[in-house]
């Protein structure tokens, strides 16, 4: 059941438009002023608000701007219920994110309607979206809708990058999120002592330039293109906007990203903590499991390039691709590796 949270001052209209709301299977919560009506849907997070604009206390357009301001609160939906007719007043609550707009006296039919019809929008948001196949351009149009993102930007055309050629260097202020559409970039760190290290390695359906947009840094570490690729940009507003004013948009898109977090940190945690054979090990089962549906397909990666995923000398690469080689777990020529056995290389202890 949903709930509906009621914040109108008038006690005639709030009791008949509760009863009203009631009967048509929602729960409802009531407010007599703006500031009890936030104060109860921090306690109880509601899934639409109808609120009135002139109120004691706290005014509604009052009450949107802290909903808007509060993690908690943004982007639960709301419309406005009033008896001003003026547009001016109108286009203040759409400035401020209102999802409609009704004038008193309204029927029932309206109502019930446009929170229908408003509660039917916010629940537009898939589960899930396949990056690989179009999920993107996808994700992107229903969080327009959803979200109320209009100033979301519609050119999402794939911009070429040649092999070798530098994405955005170390120290560089980050201007946009990358999505990779076809090929694959790295990212790469540069110690005091002047080695490198990969920190990711990205492939088709993947996001990567992200992190220093969310902490407000310089980039900490540089992208470079292992392949010609094809890459989507989401300028920097988009992103705020993708992440901060719709909740279940931030929500799908942080879930989106999350992965590759969770990925960075178990790739850490190897490096400090696994020997340098299982370190190998996973690192060509990843590679692996990157290359397509096709088992017998396989890796295509500098060996200079693992070494600095693995976080160890190039010798010491190839001496432990070399006895993976020997007990037939994969294929060894000069420019490519196949996995033969995944899960006998999965199952070691090394």
């Amino acid at each position: 059941m949903k709930t509906i949270l009621l914040i109108e001052d008038d006690a005639f209209i709030r009791e008949n438009t509760a009863e009203l709301l009631t009967l048509a299977g929602y729960a409802v919560q009531a407010a007599e002023n703006g500031k009890l009506g936030v104060e109860q849907a921090l306690a109880d997070k509601p899934d639409l608000v109808v609120c009135d604009i002139m109120m004691p206390l706290l005014d509604g357009y009052g009450v949107l701007q802290i909903f808007n301001q509060n993690a908690q609160l943004a982007g639960v939906p709301f419309i406005f219920l009033t008896a001003k007719t003026e547009r001016t007043d109108q286009r203040r609550g759409m400035e401020l994110g209102a999802d409609d707009y009704l004038t008193k006296p309204f029927s029932e039919t309206e109502l019930l309607s446009a929170i229908s019809g408003r509660l039917a929008r916010f629940q537009h948001l898939k589960p899930d979206y396949d990056l690989r196949t179009g999920g993107l351009g996808e994700f992107l149009d229903d969080a327009r809708a959803v979200g109320q993102l209009e100033g979301l930007s519609a050119d999402r055309r794939a911009h070429a990058v040649r092999r070798k050629q530098d994405i955005y260097n170390e120290g560089d202020e980050p201007a946009r999120v990358y999505f990779v559409q076809a090929g694959r970039v790295k990212t790469v760190k540069t110690t005091d002592g002047g080695k490198e290290l990969i920190t990711g390695l990205y492939g088709p359906g993947e996001f990567f330039g992200y992190l220093a947009l969310l902490e407000h840094t310089t980039h900490g570490d540089s992208a470079v293109a292992l392949d010609d690729a094809e890459l989507v940009y989401i300028p920097a507003d988009d992103f705020r906007q993708l992440l901060l004013r719709n909740a279940a948009v931030g929500q799908q898109f942080i879930r989106l990203l999350a992965g590759r977090v969770r990925e960075r940190e178990q790739q850490l945690l190897a490096m400090a903590y696994n020997s340098i054979r299982r370190r190998v090990a996973d690192t060509l089962l990843h590679l692996h499991a990157q290359t397509s549906a096709d088992p017998t397909a396989s890796i295509q990666l500098a060996r200079d390039d693992m070494a600095a995923m693995v976080g160890t000398a190039p010798e010491s690469l190839i001496r432990t691709l070399s006895e993976f080689n020997q007990n037939g777990l994969i294929e060894l020529t000069p420019k490519n590796i196949r996995v033969l056995q995944p899960e006998k290389l999965r199952r070691a202890h090394w």
